[in-house]
């Protein structure tokens, strides 16, 4: 494994952690649309600063969102170059695995009976 395909693989797992928690999913979603100020992510999710601080540390480290500084508020947004190699590492199973269908036909590919 070359260099810059570790970094990469680190850099999907440390993603895939982020997405893990349901809180961080709920503000990546409020994320999706619009930059939000710390504040507004409080209010929005019902959480306290500190509790919320440390999951968009996780999201941040991750590199899935961004900060930036505005007077006292820390305004936050999606880093969606990083969605972007998620969305890579994932396609490549679709293209390089025989075993997964093009797409699925019914829900009986989903669920076979017993």
């Amino acid at each position: 494994m070359t260099k810059t395909e570790t970094i990469q693989s680190s850099s999907v797992v440390a993603s895939f952690h982020a997405l893990a928690d349901p809180l961080r999913l709920k503000v990546v979603e409020l994320l999706k649309d619009q930059e939000l100020c710390v504040c507004d992510l409080c209010e929005l999710l019902n959480v306290s600063q500190s509790k919320l601080s440390f999951h968009l540390k996780t999201l941040r480290e991750a590199g899935l969102a961004r900060g930036r500084q505005e007077g006292r508020w820390i305004y936050y947004s999606l880093n969606l170059p990083q969605f972007v190699v998620l969305e890579q590492f994932i396609s490549e199973f679709r293209r390089s695995s025989p075993i997964l269908p093009t797409r699925i036909c019914s829900d009986e590919a989903l669920h076979p009976s017993k």
